[in-house]
């Protein structure tokens, strides 16, 4: 459906946020049915909805709490692989999600969101210069941030400093795995190329498989973790996963 396109790319993003809590559940209802399942809060739809800034990906966007692919398959992978839900943790979350944030916050955690521009964040902060003493955090949570970043590497030095030694991390982002080195030109700076580009409007690279290195190069021990394997699939098909999509689990020691 190219309206979904359309709003995307011409609404600004705080305002999308905010609008999205309104029409949410007319959609939800809406699309109720039996095809497939959202298992964020196991909710089952006859479709879920397309989604896009350049090329749209049918059947994607869970109409009740709005989760991609990607946050699907972290729900999954914190809910039977690690003890997120049941063990008392400092969590910051940058640029918090829909989907999770009012779910995290429930939890007994000490629970910190931020963002520079997010109209649901707790703090305002730039992820280049954070507000947080050196080894804050047990878990940090930073999807789908650091391709909007000019400078990654500092950003990514200062997750490493508020983490504590110990502690873990999620840092999901937009990854052609069938390119060995990350592409980035600084000098593109219009809207629409960046969109033809680098899949976003407001990206400012297209990660590849190096990625992974440029966060151990900061001090993070990686683990790409293929979690899509370890789910049968007939659930991929009915979560709507993305088949062989790696999440870059950091940890500090």
């Amino acid at each position: 459906m190219k309206i979904f396109k359309v709003i995307l790319n011409r609404v600004p993003r705080p305002l999308l946020i905010k609008l999205s809590y309104v029409v949410r559940p007319f959609i939800a209802f809406y699309l109720k049915g039996n095809n497939y399942t959202d298992p964020i809060d196991n909710k089952s739809f006859r479709k879920f909805l397309p989604y896009g800034y350049e090329i749209q990906r049918q059947n994607v966007l869970s109409p009740s709490t709005l989760s991609l692919e990607r946050h699907r398959l972290l729900w999954l992978y914190l809910t039977n692989e690690t003890n997120f839900f049941t063990s008392k943790k400092k969590v910051l979350h940058m640029a918090p999600e829909q989907c999770f944030l009012s779910r995290f916050k429930k939890l007994n955690h000490e629970y910190i969101t931020a963002d520079l521009d997010s109209p649901i964040a707790y703090v305002k902060a730039d992820i280049v210069n954070l507000p947080f003493n050196d080894n804050s955090f047990d878990v940090i949570f930073c999807n789908h941030v650091l391709e909007h970043i000019q400078d990654d590497t500092k950003a990514m030095k200062e997750l490493f400093r508020v983490m504590k030694k110990g502690g873990m991390g999620v840092f999901q982002v937009p990854q052609d795995l069938n390119r060995d080195v990350t592409f980035e030109d600084n000098s593109i700076t219009d809207p629409k190329e960046r969109a033809k580009i680098f899949g976003q409007y407001d990206h400012v690279r297209v990660y590849g498989r190096d990625y992974f290195d440029k966060l151990r190069s900061v001090g993070f021990k990686v683990e790409e973790v293929n979690y899509s394997q370890k789910i049968s699939s007939e659930l991929s098909s009915r979560y709507r996963l993305m088949e062989g999509e790696l999440l870059p689990v950091v940890f500090k020691n």
